[in-house]
């Protein structure tokens, strides 16, 4: 694996790994949970990436920087957790950094394995939001991506940004890094004037 997608790989298993331990913290699970839902948030995006595009058996099982590094981050959060009326915060900022990371990098790793640009675009998106589904699963809350506040269209803005850049031949190696931060802006924004997507109540007859 090229080592550009290996270390932003890594980058978003870390900070969407801490989004996954500061939840276990604040819902009080043990070690052992918080251990689990990080790892769990960290790399399930990235398994449900690769199978779904044949890269058997996943990046995470033949890497053992790929359980570290979530591991790491369980215990960082674990021992050195911010108050637990700042945690709900923190976790939106890794969450978002985490889903820009994931989502680029899934686009772009979906490319290189020969997909065509609307697939790649596709599971980028998913890339991005399966760690989270299977964090708020596990916690036993509704997944983010399923709110009523914008969540996948950041995703969607930039992995569509990787597929434009890469079709056009024009594919710097720090393209997925600023898609990323374009996601992460564009989610940061949405948390802060609570931008929603349309409810069915919303429709008037």
């Amino acid at each position: 694996m090229d080592t550009v997608q290996v270390a932003l790989d890594l980058a978003g298993i870390f900070v969407f790994a801490l989004s996954g331990a500061l939840l276990a913290v604040r819902v009080r699970f043990d070690i052992v949970g918080v251990v689990v839902l990080a790892v769990i948030t960290g790399i399930g995006g990235g398994i449900i990436r690769d199978v779904l595009i044949g890269d058997v058996p996943p990046a995470s099982f033949r890497d053992w920087r790929f359980f570290l590094v979530p591991t790491a981050a369980a215990l960082l959060a674990f021992r050195f957790h911010p108050r637990l009326r700042r945690i709900e915060r923190t976790i939106d900022w890794f969450d978002a950094a985490g889903l820009g990371l994931f989502c680029a990098t899934g686009a772009s790793k979906s490319l290189f394995f020969g997909l065509d640009p609307v697939p790649s675009v596709l599971l980028g998106v998913v890339s991005g939001v399966g760690g989270g589904v299977l964090r708020d699963l596990l916690a036993g809350r509704t997944p983010v991506v399923l709110r009523e506040d914008v969540y996948v269209v950041p995703a969607l803005v930039a992995a569509t940004l990787v597929v434009v850049a890469y079709e056009s031949g024009w594919f710097p190696a720090w393209v997925p890094l600023a898609a990323a931060a374009v996601c992460f802006v564009l989610r940061l924004l949405a948390l802060h004037f609570r931008w929603q997507a349309p409810r069915a109540s919303d429709l008037r007859d």
